[in-house]
């Protein structure tokens, strides 16, 4: 059985990372010139975080290099065990380009050791319980092959949107023109995003307002939901847990007692590029935007 390893900009939950012993592969930010690692939620000082973005702080966020790659990886294949990866999209870093040279590498000095990986084409809570889904799947005994099966017939299925306070942040990250910021904020309208079939982040709506940009994001579960009860449902605010609540207590009141909801903070590697304020749902539904 192969020595199973996701990503922090999964944000699947410390708890539920430890409960399914899955590896994590760190994503590093950089904020007041300090690099630093999510422990995906263990220890994070979320507060503090979104405080000194308010105050002024730029945080950074960086690819890893082949050698971090091969860091994580080698000690695993050095003692006869072989490696699954499940990550967060391709097209949103291009640290996946530094990976692939790592595993070059390591197939060469490892040949008789299996290193496969499978691609969520999401991020964050989009492929959190799809990453929660695929671990209960691995620990059951299921072949690296079915596991990426799994992944690949259902990665679509789990969607996510969100909204965010300021637009400065993706207009910073290259999401959104500066234009179009400007004239977003004043007036006060929020862009409603998701990340669609190709794990690209796109525009599908618009809301004025942030009440109306929360009630956006219910209305989203009421009309794609499918099964919602029998899979999680995952609410994620950036330093914004009243307006989280908010949006739990209506999803609680649409889906009723059965609904597994998560409620969690945003991570400071995607909260970097979204910033403070920042509020997300996802949800199993039929398929994602194209």
């Amino acid at each position: 059985m192969s020595v199973m390893f996701c990503d922090t900009n999964l944000e699947l939950w410390y708890d539920k990372v430890e409960e399914l012993n899955l590896k994590v592969i760190s994503m590093p930010y950089l904020i007041d010139n300090k690099e630093q690692n999510f422990d995906l939620g263990k220890t994070t000082d979320f507060a503090g975080f979104y405080n000194r973005i308010k105050q002024g702080s730029m945080p950074l966020t960086q690819a890893l290099n082949p050698q971090n790659y091969i860091e994580y990886f080698e000690p695993y294949l050095k003692a006869g065990e072989d490696i699954l990866y499940i990550h967060f999209s391709h097209k949103l870093s291009g640290t996946f380009e530094f990976m692939s040279k790592a595993i070059e590498e390591l197939k060469q000095k490892y040949p008789t050791r299996s290193i496969k990986t499978v691609d969520t084409l999401s991020i964050s809570i989009g492929a959190s319980a799809l990453l929660y889904e695929a671990a209960k799947l691995h620990n059951s005994g299921a072949s690296d092959d079915k596991v990426i099966e799994f992944v690949e017939e259902n990665r679509n299925k789990y969607v996510a949107y969100f909204v965010v306070d300021d637009l400065y942040h993706l207009k910073r990250g290259g999401r959104l023109s500066s234009t179009k910021a400007f004239m977003g904020t004043m007036m006060n309208v929020k862009p409603v995003l998701t990340i669609n079939s190709a794990g690209a982040i796109v525009p599908i709506d618009k809301a004025k307002g942030k009440i109306k940009a929360m009630l956006a994001l219910i209305e989203r579960l009421s009309l794609e939901g499918e099964n919602a009860t029998d899979h999680p449902v995952i609410i994620a605010h950036a330093n914004a847990e009243l307006d989280a609540e908010f949006i739990k207590v209506r999803v609680r009141d649409y889906l009723g007692k059965k609904a597994d909801i998560w409620l969690q903070q945003v991570g400071p590697t995607i909260g970097s590029h979204c910033g403070p304020g920042t509020l997300a749902i996802s949800f199993y539904s039929n398929k994602r935007v194209d």
